[in-house]
């Protein structure tokens, strides 16, 4: 039994991994033309290609928390791996994480946080609705 609010056909359905993709590459979710951010962070307005409004995305927390936990996860056991194999000095593992925790937050954030809106936009989420 459907009701108003769901979908009898498969055809309002968007593919979810090429949206991802596309966002990743920080590119329009729809048409993977378009720039998604117009700076490190912030979001475009509209698509410069297919006109796709994006004033009603929002990621929020996503983005940090997401880049956050695939950091620790990766940098905490090759931090034990370098130390118990090389036992370098502590200002130099200190210093070397830290940069690569720093280089790779800085790398991830914007791609998880456009890979969130083209989650968001596939999944029809938020303002993206049937019009978008």
């Amino acid at each position: 039994m459907l009701t108003e609010h769901t979908h009898s056909t498969e055809e309002h359905q968007r593919p979810v991994r090429p949206a991802l993709w596309r966002g990743w590459q920080r590119k329009c979710p729809r048409c993977g033309n378009g720039r998604l951010l117009k700076g490190y962070l912030k979001m475009a307005s509209t698509c410069p290609v297919c006109k796709l409004d994006y004033t009603h995305a929002r990621a929020d927390d996503g983005p940090a928390y997401l880049t956050i936990l695939l950091v620790g996860h990766l940098m905490a056991p090759l931090l034990h791996v370098v130390f118990v194999t090389w036992r370098p000095e502590p200002l130099v593992l200190f210093t070397i994480f830290a940069v690569g925790c720093v280089g790779l937050s800085l790398y991830l954030l914007p791609r998880f946080k456009g890979a969130i809106v083209g989650f968001q936009w596939a999944r029809q989420m938020g303002g993206f609705g049937q019009a978008g």
